[in-house]
Protein backbone atom coordinates (compact mmCIF):
# COMPACT_ATOMS: atom_id res chain seq x y z
CA UNK A 1 0.00 0.00 0.00
CA UNK A 2 2.79 2.36 0.92
CA UNK A 3 4.55 1.50 -2.35
CA UNK A 4 1.44 2.36 -4.37
CA UNK A 5 1.12 5.70 -2.59
CA UNK A 6 4.74 6.57 -3.42
CA UNK A 7 4.25 5.65 -7.07
CA UNK A 8 1.12 7.78 -7.29
CA UNK A 9 2.94 10.72 -5.61
CA UNK A 10 5.86 10.52 -8.05
CA UNK A 11 3.47 10.41 -11.01
CA UNK A 12 1.57 13.44 -9.66
CA UNK A 13 4.77 15.44 -9.22
CA UNK A 14 5.93 14.49 -12.73
CA UNK A 15 2.61 15.51 -14.23
CA UNK A 16 2.75 18.84 -12.39
CA UNK A 17 6.25 19.56 -13.63
CA UNK A 18 5.38 18.51 -17.18
CA UNK A 19 2.27 20.67 -17.16
CA UNK A 20 4.20 23.70 -15.91
CA UNK A 21 6.86 23.22 -18.55
CA UNK A 22 4.24 22.68 -21.25
CA UNK A 23 2.16 25.70 -20.42
CA UNK A 24 4.79 28.14 -19.12
CA UNK A 25 8.27 26.93 -20.00
CA UNK A 26 8.17 27.78 -23.72
CA UNK A 27 6.13 30.96 -23.40
CA UNK A 28 7.79 34.30 -23.71
CA UNK A 29 6.68 37.41 -21.95
CA UNK A 30 4.95 39.86 -24.30
CA UNK A 31 7.01 42.84 -25.48
CA UNK A 32 6.06 45.97 -23.60
CA UNK A 33 6.93 49.48 -24.58
CA UNK A 34 7.59 52.63 -22.64
CA UNK A 35 5.77 55.69 -23.93
CA UNK A 36 5.97 59.44 -23.46
CA UNK A 37 3.51 62.19 -24.25
CA UNK A 38 3.93 64.78 -26.98
CA UNK A 39 4.24 68.12 -25.18
CA UNK A 40 3.96 71.75 -26.13
CA UNK A 41 6.53 74.23 -24.92
CA UNK A 42 9.75 76.04 -25.77
CA UNK A 43 12.76 74.46 -27.49
CA UNK A 44 16.14 76.18 -27.32
CA UNK A 45 19.04 74.97 -29.47
CA UNK A 46 22.41 75.67 -27.87
CA UNK A 47 26.06 75.43 -28.91
CA UNK A 48 28.49 74.91 -26.05
CA UNK A 49 32.14 75.90 -26.06
CA UNK A 50 34.92 76.92 -23.71
CA UNK A 51 36.74 80.23 -23.81
CA UNK A 52 38.91 82.69 -21.94
CA UNK A 53 37.84 86.02 -20.45
CA UNK A 54 39.97 88.92 -21.71
CA UNK A 55 39.79 92.72 -21.61
CA UNK A 56 38.25 94.27 -24.71
CA UNK A 57 41.41 96.40 -25.23
CA UNK A 58 44.78 95.62 -23.68
CA UNK A 59 47.97 97.51 -24.50
CA UNK A 60 51.48 96.14 -24.16
CA UNK A 61 53.82 98.89 -22.98
CA UNK A 62 57.43 98.46 -24.11
CA UNK A 63 60.56 100.54 -24.64
CA UNK A 64 62.34 101.68 -27.77
CA UNK A 65 65.74 102.09 -26.08
CA UNK A 66 67.98 99.70 -24.21
CA UNK A 67 69.25 100.28 -20.73
CA UNK A 68 68.87 99.57 -17.04
CA UNK A 69 65.54 100.13 -15.27
CA UNK A 70 66.22 102.97 -12.85
CA UNK A 71 62.77 103.28 -11.22
CA UNK A 72 59.22 101.92 -11.44
CA UNK A 73 56.19 104.12 -10.87
CA UNK A 74 53.41 101.54 -11.42
CA UNK A 75 52.73 98.08 -10.06
CA UNK A 76 50.13 95.36 -10.45
CA UNK A 77 46.54 96.71 -10.33
CA UNK A 78 47.75 100.33 -10.47
CA UNK A 79 45.27 102.71 -12.07
CA UNK A 80 47.06 104.93 -14.58
CA UNK A 81 46.10 107.71 -16.95
CA UNK A 82 47.43 108.48 -20.39
CA UNK A 83 50.80 110.24 -20.04
CA UNK A 84 51.55 109.03 -16.51
CA UNK A 85 55.13 107.86 -15.93
CA UNK A 86 55.23 104.10 -15.28
CA UNK A 87 59.01 103.52 -15.42
CA UNK A 88 62.34 105.22 -16.18
CA UNK A 89 65.51 103.91 -17.76
CA UNK A 90 68.91 105.20 -16.59
CA UNK A 91 69.31 108.39 -18.68
CA UNK A 92 73.04 109.07 -18.10
CA UNK A 93 74.36 107.22 -21.20
CA UNK A 94 71.77 108.97 -23.35
CA UNK A 95 72.69 112.38 -21.90
CA UNK A 96 76.32 111.75 -22.85
CA UNK A 97 75.28 110.88 -26.40
CA UNK A 98 73.13 113.99 -26.54
CA UNK A 99 76.04 116.20 -25.41
CA UNK A 100 78.36 114.60 -27.96
CA UNK A 101 75.85 115.19 -30.74
CA UNK A 102 75.48 118.81 -29.64
CA UNK A 103 79.29 119.29 -29.79
CA UNK A 104 79.41 117.81 -33.29
CA UNK A 105 76.71 120.26 -34.35
CA UNK A 106 78.70 123.23 -33.06
CA UNK A 107 81.77 121.97 -34.89
CA UNK A 108 79.83 121.66 -38.11
CA UNK A 109 78.52 125.20 -37.77
CA UNK A 110 82.10 126.45 -37.22
CA UNK A 111 83.18 124.69 -40.40
CA UNK A 112 80.41 126.47 -42.28
CA UNK A 113 81.68 129.83 -41.05
CA UNK A 114 85.22 128.92 -42.10
CA UNK A 115 84.16 127.85 -45.59
CA UNK A 116 82.15 131.05 -45.98
CA UNK A 117 85.28 133.07 -45.24
CA UNK A 118 87.29 131.04 -47.74
CA UNK A 119 84.58 131.46 -50.38
CA UNK A 120 84.61 135.25 -49.84
CA UNK A 121 88.41 135.31 -50.33
CA UNK A 122 88.15 133.32 -53.53
CA UNK A 123 85.42 135.65 -54.77
CA UNK A 124 87.64 138.72 -54.21
CA UNK A 125 90.56 137.06 -56.01
CA UNK A 126 88.39 136.29 -59.03
CA UNK A 127 87.11 139.87 -59.16
CA UNK A 128 90.70 141.23 -58.98
CA UNK A 129 92.15 139.07 -61.78
CA UNK A 130 89.10 139.74 -63.91
CA UNK A 131 89.68 143.53 -63.70
CA UNK A 132 93.40 143.08 -64.39
CA UNK A 133 92.67 140.95 -67.44
CA UNK A 134 91.04 143.96 -69.16
CA UNK A 135 94.28 145.90 -68.70
CA UNK A 136 96.28 142.86 -69.87
CA UNK A 137 98.23 142.65 -66.59
CA UNK A 138 97.31 138.95 -66.12
CA UNK A 139 96.75 136.07 -68.45
CA UNK A 140 93.50 134.25 -69.11
CA UNK A 141 94.91 131.24 -67.28
CA UNK A 142 95.12 133.26 -64.06
CA UNK A 143 91.42 134.13 -64.43
CA UNK A 144 90.49 130.48 -64.99
CA UNK A 145 92.44 129.37 -61.93
CA UNK A 146 90.69 132.00 -59.77
CA UNK A 147 87.26 130.90 -61.04
CA UNK A 148 88.06 127.27 -60.28
CA UNK A 149 89.15 128.14 -56.76
CA UNK A 150 85.87 129.99 -56.21
CA UNK A 151 83.83 126.99 -57.34
CA UNK A 152 85.80 124.68 -55.04
CA UNK A 153 85.20 127.01 -52.09
CA UNK A 154 81.49 127.11 -52.88
CA UNK A 155 81.33 123.29 -53.03
CA UNK A 156 83.15 123.01 -49.70
CA UNK A 157 80.69 125.46 -48.18
CA UNK A 158 77.77 123.29 -49.36
CA UNK A 159 79.42 120.23 -47.83
CA UNK A 160 79.76 121.90 -44.45
CA UNK A 161 76.13 123.03 -44.59
CA UNK A 162 75.07 119.44 -45.21
CA UNK A 163 77.22 118.35 -42.30
CA UNK A 164 75.33 120.81 -40.11
CA UNK A 165 72.02 119.23 -41.11
CA UNK A 166 73.44 115.79 -40.42
CA UNK A 167 74.66 116.87 -36.99
CA UNK A 168 71.25 118.37 -36.24
CA UNK A 169 69.58 115.06 -37.13
CA UNK A 170 71.97 113.12 -34.88
CA UNK A 171 71.24 115.57 -32.06
CA UNK A 172 67.49 115.16 -32.55
CA UNK A 173 67.83 111.36 -32.45
CA UNK A 174 69.89 111.59 -29.26
CA UNK A 175 67.34 113.88 -27.63
CA UNK A 176 64.54 111.53 -28.71
CA UNK A 177 66.32 108.53 -27.19
CA UNK A 178 66.79 110.53 -24.00
CA UNK A 179 63.08 111.30 -24.02
CA UNK A 180 62.27 107.59 -24.45
CA UNK A 181 64.04 106.77 -21.21
CA UNK A 182 60.89 108.02 -19.50
CA UNK A 183 58.18 105.41 -20.19
CA UNK A 184 54.60 106.70 -20.05
CA UNK A 185 51.22 105.02 -20.16
CA UNK A 186 49.61 105.38 -23.61
CA UNK A 187 46.01 104.91 -22.36
CA UNK A 188 43.82 105.25 -19.31
CA UNK A 189 43.49 101.88 -17.63
CA UNK A 190 44.73 99.47 -15.01
CA UNK A 191 48.05 97.62 -14.93
CA UNK A 192 47.32 93.91 -15.35
CA UNK A 193 50.92 92.68 -15.53
CA UNK A 194 54.38 94.03 -14.71
CA UNK A 195 57.29 92.11 -16.19
CA UNK A 196 60.38 94.05 -15.02
CA UNK A 197 62.17 94.94 -11.80
CA UNK A 198 64.41 97.84 -10.79
CA UNK A 199 68.00 97.19 -11.90
CA UNK A 200 67.01 94.89 -14.72
CA UNK A 201 68.71 95.57 -18.07
CA UNK A 202 66.38 95.82 -21.05
CA UNK A 203 67.65 95.10 -24.57
CA UNK A 204 65.52 96.54 -27.36
CA UNK A 205 67.83 95.69 -30.24
CA UNK A 206 65.83 92.94 -31.97
CA UNK A 207 62.35 93.08 -30.41
CA UNK A 208 60.49 95.52 -28.22
CA UNK A 209 60.45 94.11 -24.66
CA UNK A 210 57.07 93.97 -22.92
CA UNK A 211 57.30 95.88 -19.65
CA UNK A 212 53.64 96.33 -18.69
CA UNK A 213 50.24 95.08 -19.81
CA UNK A 214 47.54 97.71 -19.33
CA UNK A 215 43.84 96.90 -19.71
CA UNK A 216 41.82 99.79 -21.05
CA UNK A 217 38.55 99.17 -19.15
CA UNK A 218 37.81 96.12 -16.98
CA UNK A 219 34.12 97.02 -16.71
CA UNK A 220 33.71 95.76 -20.28
CA UNK A 221 35.13 92.31 -20.96
CA UNK A 222 34.97 89.76 -23.75
CA UNK A 223 35.05 85.98 -23.94
CA UNK A 224 37.17 84.50 -26.72
CA UNK A 225 35.72 81.06 -27.49
CA UNK A 226 36.67 78.34 -29.95
CA UNK A 227 33.59 76.97 -31.73
CA UNK A 228 33.84 73.85 -33.85
CA UNK A 229 33.34 74.17 -37.60
CA UNK A 230 30.31 71.85 -37.38
CA UNK A 231 28.51 74.35 -35.10
CA UNK A 232 29.64 77.66 -36.58
CA UNK A 233 26.89 77.74 -39.21
CA UNK A 234 24.14 78.79 -36.81
CA UNK A 235 26.18 81.46 -35.00
CA UNK A 236 25.90 85.12 -36.01
CA UNK A 237 26.60 88.52 -34.50
CA UNK A 238 23.94 89.74 -32.10
CA UNK A 239 22.87 86.34 -30.78
CA UNK A 240 22.61 85.84 -27.06
CA UNK A 241 25.09 83.79 -25.05
CA UNK A 242 25.42 82.73 -21.44
CA UNK A 243 28.43 81.38 -19.59
CA UNK A 244 29.62 80.26 -16.19
CA UNK A 245 32.99 80.42 -14.46
CA UNK A 246 34.37 78.18 -11.74
CA UNK A 247 34.83 81.11 -9.37
CA UNK A 248 31.05 81.62 -9.08
CA UNK A 249 29.36 78.20 -9.25
CA UNK A 250 25.67 78.37 -9.99
CA UNK A 251 25.84 81.97 -11.28
CA UNK A 252 25.19 82.58 -14.95
CA UNK A 253 26.57 85.56 -16.85
CA UNK A 254 24.87 86.94 -19.96
CA UNK A 255 26.54 88.33 -23.06
CA UNK A 256 26.10 89.02 -26.77
CA UNK A 257 28.12 87.79 -29.72
CA UNK A 258 30.10 90.78 -30.99
CA UNK A 259 32.23 89.16 -33.66
CA UNK A 260 32.65 85.85 -35.50
CA UNK A 261 36.23 85.92 -36.73
CA UNK A 262 36.88 84.38 -40.13
CA UNK A 263 40.43 83.21 -39.46
CA UNK A 264 40.35 79.41 -38.89
CA UNK A 265 42.27 77.84 -36.01
CA UNK A 266 43.66 74.44 -37.02
CA UNK A 267 45.00 72.27 -34.19
CA UNK A 268 45.74 68.65 -35.12
CA UNK A 269 43.30 68.81 -38.05
CA UNK A 270 40.51 70.13 -35.79
CA UNK A 271 39.20 73.41 -37.19
CA UNK A 272 37.60 75.96 -34.88
CA UNK A 273 36.66 79.62 -35.15
CA UNK A 274 37.05 82.38 -32.57
CA UNK A 275 33.67 83.74 -31.47
CA UNK A 276 33.92 86.92 -29.37
CA UNK A 277 31.21 87.41 -26.74
CA UNK A 278 30.86 90.86 -25.15
CA UNK A 279 29.84 91.06 -21.50
CA UNK A 280 29.35 93.84 -18.96
CA UNK A 281 31.52 93.63 -15.85
CA UNK A 282 30.43 96.58 -13.73
CA UNK A 283 30.91 94.68 -10.47
CA UNK A 284 34.39 93.49 -11.59
CA UNK A 285 33.57 89.86 -10.77
CA UNK A 286 35.17 88.63 -13.97
CA UNK A 287 38.96 88.60 -14.00
CA UNK A 288 41.22 88.36 -17.08
CA UNK A 289 42.24 84.79 -17.85
CA UNK A 290 39.23 83.05 -16.29
CA UNK A 291 37.92 79.98 -18.13
CA UNK A 292 34.31 80.33 -19.26
CA UNK A 293 31.88 77.57 -20.21
CA UNK A 294 29.80 79.26 -22.89
CA UNK A 295 26.34 78.35 -24.18
CA UNK A 296 25.26 80.18 -27.33
CA UNK A 297 21.59 80.32 -28.30
CA UNK A 298 21.52 79.25 -31.96
CA UNK A 299 17.72 79.04 -32.34
CA UNK A 300 14.69 79.29 -30.09
CA UNK A 301 11.07 78.24 -30.63
CA UNK A 302 8.27 79.05 -28.20
CA UNK A 303 5.03 77.08 -27.74
CA UNK A 304 5.79 74.30 -30.23
CA UNK A 305 5.11 70.56 -30.24
CA UNK A 306 8.09 68.54 -29.07
CA UNK A 307 8.92 64.90 -28.43
CA UNK A 308 11.74 63.33 -26.43
CA UNK A 309 14.81 62.52 -28.49
CA UNK A 310 14.49 58.92 -27.30
CA UNK A 311 11.36 58.61 -29.46
CA UNK A 312 13.41 59.56 -32.53
CA UNK A 313 16.14 57.07 -31.66
CA UNK A 314 13.78 54.17 -30.97
CA UNK A 315 13.94 51.20 -33.36
CA UNK A 316 11.29 48.44 -33.23
CA UNK A 317 12.37 45.01 -31.90
CA UNK A 318 13.93 42.47 -34.25
CA UNK A 319 11.99 39.60 -35.84
CA UNK A 320 12.85 37.21 -33.02
CA UNK A 321 11.26 39.54 -30.45
CA UNK A 322 8.30 40.81 -32.48
CA UNK A 323 5.20 39.35 -34.05
CA UNK A 324 6.13 36.43 -36.35
CA UNK A 325 2.70 36.21 -37.96
CA UNK A 326 3.65 38.38 -40.94
CA UNK A 327 5.78 37.14 -43.85
CA UNK A 328 9.47 37.51 -43.14
CA UNK A 329 8.87 37.72 -39.41
CA UNK A 330 8.24 41.53 -39.41
CA UNK A 331 4.99 43.44 -39.01
CA UNK A 332 3.52 44.73 -42.23
CA UNK A 333 3.32 48.25 -40.80
CA UNK A 334 7.08 48.25 -40.14
CA UNK A 335 7.68 47.44 -43.80
CA UNK A 336 5.37 50.27 -44.76
CA UNK A 337 7.35 52.61 -42.52
CA UNK A 338 10.59 51.61 -44.23
CA UNK A 339 9.03 52.30 -47.62
CA UNK A 340 7.86 55.70 -46.39
CA UNK A 341 11.34 56.43 -45.05
CA UNK A 342 12.88 55.54 -48.40
CA UNK A 343 10.43 57.79 -50.20
CA UNK A 344 11.29 60.71 -47.92
CA UNK A 345 15.05 60.57 -48.36
CA UNK A 346 14.93 62.95 -51.27
CA UNK A 347 13.30 65.65 -49.14
CA UNK A 348 15.73 68.27 -47.85
CA UNK A 349 13.58 68.93 -44.74
CA UNK A 350 14.69 66.67 -41.84
CA UNK A 351 12.26 63.74 -41.70
CA UNK A 352 12.15 61.08 -38.99
CA UNK A 353 10.00 58.09 -38.01
CA UNK A 354 8.23 57.97 -34.67
CA UNK A 355 6.38 54.90 -33.42
CA UNK A 356 3.20 54.59 -31.39
CA UNK A 357 1.09 51.68 -30.21
CA UNK A 358 -2.23 51.03 -31.89
CA UNK A 359 -5.37 49.93 -30.13
CA UNK A 360 -4.35 46.27 -30.57
CA UNK A 361 -0.85 46.91 -29.21
CA UNK A 362 0.81 46.76 -32.60
CA UNK A 363 3.42 49.43 -33.47
CA UNK A 364 2.38 52.07 -35.96
CA UNK A 365 4.97 54.31 -37.71
CA UNK A 366 4.44 58.04 -38.06
CA UNK A 367 6.63 60.04 -40.44
CA UNK A 368 7.20 63.57 -39.12
CA UNK A 369 9.19 66.66 -40.06
CA UNK A 370 11.56 67.78 -37.30
CA UNK A 371 12.95 71.17 -36.37
CA UNK A 372 15.52 72.26 -33.82
CA UNK A 373 16.60 70.23 -30.82
CA UNK A 374 17.87 71.13 -27.37
CA UNK A 375 19.51 67.76 -26.77
CA UNK A 376 16.57 66.34 -24.80
CA UNK A 377 13.57 67.16 -26.98
CA UNK A 378 13.05 67.94 -30.68
CA UNK A 379 10.55 70.25 -32.33
CA UNK A 380 7.86 68.62 -34.51
CA UNK A 381 6.87 70.68 -37.55
CA UNK A 382 4.28 68.37 -39.17
CA UNK A 383 0.67 67.90 -38.08
CA UNK A 384 0.67 64.10 -37.79
CA UNK A 385 0.96 64.35 -34.00
CA UNK A 386 -1.08 66.33 -31.52
CA UNK A 387 -0.40 67.45 -27.99
CA UNK A 388 -0.82 64.65 -25.48
CA UNK A 389 -0.32 61.81 -27.98
CA UNK A 390 1.73 58.88 -26.67
CA UNK A 391 4.86 57.87 -28.60
CA UNK A 392 7.17 54.93 -27.93
CA UNK A 393 10.53 55.79 -26.37
CA UNK A 394 11.85 52.31 -25.52
CA UNK A 395 11.23 48.79 -24.29
CA UNK A 396 9.82 48.13 -20.84
CA UNK A 397 11.19 44.95 -19.24
CA UNK A 398 10.46 43.64 -15.75
CA UNK A 399 13.20 43.86 -13.19
CA UNK A 400 15.52 40.87 -13.30
CA UNK A 401 14.38 39.92 -16.80
CA UNK A 402 17.68 40.15 -18.62
CA UNK A 403 18.46 38.23 -21.74
CA UNK A 404 21.95 37.14 -22.68
CA UNK A 405 22.24 40.20 -24.91
CA UNK A 406 21.49 42.53 -21.97
CA UNK A 407 24.32 41.29 -19.79
CA UNK A 408 27.30 43.58 -19.31
CA UNK A 409 30.33 43.03 -21.58
CA UNK A 410 32.23 39.89 -20.60
CA UNK A 411 29.18 37.98 -19.33
CA UNK A 412 26.94 35.40 -21.01
CA UNK A 413 28.36 34.22 -24.31
CA UNK A 414 31.60 36.08 -23.68
CA UNK A 415 31.12 38.62 -26.47
CA UNK A 416 30.59 42.35 -26.05
CA UNK A 417 26.90 42.89 -26.70
CA UNK A 418 24.69 45.83 -25.95
CA UNK A 419 21.22 45.51 -24.45
CA UNK A 420 18.16 45.59 -26.67
CA UNK A 421 16.92 48.51 -24.62
CA UNK A 422 19.97 50.56 -25.47
CA UNK A 423 19.63 49.62 -29.12
CA UNK A 424 16.04 50.81 -29.01
CA UNK A 425 16.99 54.09 -27.44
Amino acid sequence: MRRAVMIISVLAIGLAIGGYVFFNGERKAPVRYRSAAVERGPVISLVTATGTINPVVSVQVGTQVSGMIKSLHADFNSVVKAGDIVATIDPEPFKARRDQAASNLEMSKANVARTKTDWAQRKRELDRVTSLLAQQFVSQNDVDVAATNLQAAEAQMNVTRAQVKQAEAVLSAAELDLKYTVIRSPVNGIVVARNVEVGQTIAASFATPNLFLIALDLTKMQVDTNVSESDIGGIAEGKEATFTVDAYPGYQFAGTIRQVRLAPINVQNVVTYNVVVSVENQDLKLKPGMTANVSIVVAQRDDVLKVPNAALRFTPPTAGQADRSTPGGRPAKEKGAEQAAGAGRGNMTPSRTIWKQGSSGELEPIRVQTGISDGLATEILSQELSEGAQVVVGLDRPKGDRSGGELPPGFGSGGQRGSSRNRGM
